[in-house]
């Protein structure tokens, strides 16, 4: 993977005060009630660019991405946004509690540049056209990248946590808490002898994209549609897969509108496929779950009620190859697959994204996604059935995406999240000119 550092846009903190109220999570976290929430938060939310609010009036020439081009130009001719004097490779070290435990992910933000998906740069999951659309969009009104790609690499010698860790010593850019308690450090590596060692370390990498699977594609066909040379090179951030701070959460499923005879024979359709245990309550389930994951056996909990909690477990995986045939070892061992492939297409017969007329999924994926958070919209008659999965292990990502295999949706859940805010590149125009004027001081918070 080759890199490079570059000169961020951040906000000043001269003119915005609180930089932690200028930031904001991944756009697709963000649900209206939240976007509204960071819009009171302050003036300068990101929020305005990244994920504005749609209006009634909204047309061709006034819409979401007009303002937020209009936005972004006059926050960085009033100086809101200010660019560094000098090129940098960004530390991003992430400080976070996860089960009574405290961990640090140490990553790094950079330049990659973009190439077709293959042996360099290899996706995870599928990528949809509505998403793509709206982020090119956003990305031809304002000629920026916002937002993080997150790129998984592996290295043995942990060259960027050596240096992340002098860091830790030095004045930090941004240092802020987020509304998750997560510590959110930003620092510059602006010593060339660092950034060419970093740039030298990550030559001969391929990388796993953790998140961000339709900002990559967005880029890619920016890039090829715009010819712009700024624009051949993506805003990523950089983390070591063998670092213990990397996390991934499990994302549970719930379902309704499933017809009342089917969801009768729910438990008898499962029997076909799965061992079927009725435990006594969820804290039975969460023990159940914890023991399958640690005999490696596939299976998921299913939650119909207070007086329907079971624990499914896959008789056979031949009758999973079977339904799926033609896959890598590594696909057939994972719990999403079997609940995706044998109980959502075969039993439920669920279409992807359908919005009547059938079963429809939700999926409840966040730290808070607790499988209370699950149970009690079946309990409270939302829907009829929730499935509670193990988190992926990081192994398994692995394995999948070396064999060029991708997830169900919402497969992975990567904790905590990369905000958005922290560092913005502006790409270079035609003739060499920014659209707008360029800030060359830098601040420190």
């Amino acid at each position: 993977m080759e890199i490079r550092p570059f000169k961020a846009y951040r906000f000043n903190p001269a003119v915005v005060g609180n930089i932690g109220a200028c930031i904001a999570p991944p756009y697709d976290l963000i649900d209206p009630w939240y976007q509204e929430e960071l819009y009171n938060r302050s003036p300068y939310n990101i929020i305005r660019i990244e994920k504005g609010r749609e209006l009634p009036t909204d047309d061709t020439s006034q819409n979401v991405y007009t303002r937020a081009a209009a936005e972004l130009a006059r926050w960085i001719d009033e100086g809101v946004l200010i660019q560094d004097s000098r090129q940098a490779i960004y530390g991003y070290i992430q400080q976070y509690q996860l089960a009574g435990r405290t961990y640090t992910r140490y990553s790094f933000i950079a330049l990659g540049r973009l190439v077709p998906f293959g042996p360099v740069v290899r996706p995870h999951e599928q990528v949809f056209p509505g998403p793509v659309e709206d982020r090119l969009r956003l990305k031809r009104a304002t000629a920026a990248q916002l937002g993080l790609v997150f790129m998984l690499y592996d290295d043995q010698q942990r060259l960027f946590e050596q240096i992340a860790q002098g860091l830790e010593c030095t004045e930090s850019l941004i240092d802020i808490v987020d509304d998750h308690g997560v510590r959110h450090i930003v620092t510059a590596v602006a010593d060339q002898g660092q950034i060419k060692a970093i740039c030298t370390m990550m030559k001969d990498k391929s990388c796993i994209i953790a998140d961000g699977h339709h900002r990559y594609t967005t880029g890619l066909q920016y890039a090829k549609e715009s010819g712009l040379p700024d624009a051949q090179f993506q805003m990523m951030a950089f983390a070591n897969i063998r670092q213990e701070g990397l996390s991934v959460l499990a994302t549970h499923r719930v379902v309704r509108g499933i017809p009342d005879p089917l969801a009768n024979k729910l438990v008898e359709r499962l029997q076909e496929y799965f061992l079927v245990d009725r435990l006594d309550d969820l804290r039975s389930l969460m023990m159940g779950l914890e023991r399958l994951a640690k005999e490696g056996r596939i299976g998921f909990g299913v939650y119909m009620g207070k007086d329907q909690v079971l624990l499914a477990s896959l008789r056979d995986q031949q009758t999973l190859r079977a339904a799926s045939p033609g896959k890598e070892e590594a696909w057939y061992g994972l719990d999403v697959v079997a609940l995706q492939v044998l109980v959502m297409e075969r039993i439920l017969n669920l279409i992807p994204q359908a919005r009547d007329g059938g079963p429809q999924v939700e999926y409840i994926t966040s730290l808070e996604a607790l499988p209370q958070q699950a149970t009690d919209l079946v309990d409270k008659g939302d829907c009829q059935v929730a499935f509670i999965l193990n988190p992926i292990r990081i192994q398994q990502l692995v394995a999948i995406a070396n064999a060029g295999l991708l997830m169900p949706p919402k497969s992975t859940f990567f904790y905590p999240k990369m905000y958005t805010g922290l560092t913005i590149q502006r790409l270079e125009m035609s003739s060499g000119q920014r659209p707008c004027k360029v800030y060359s001081e830098v601040k420190r918070s």
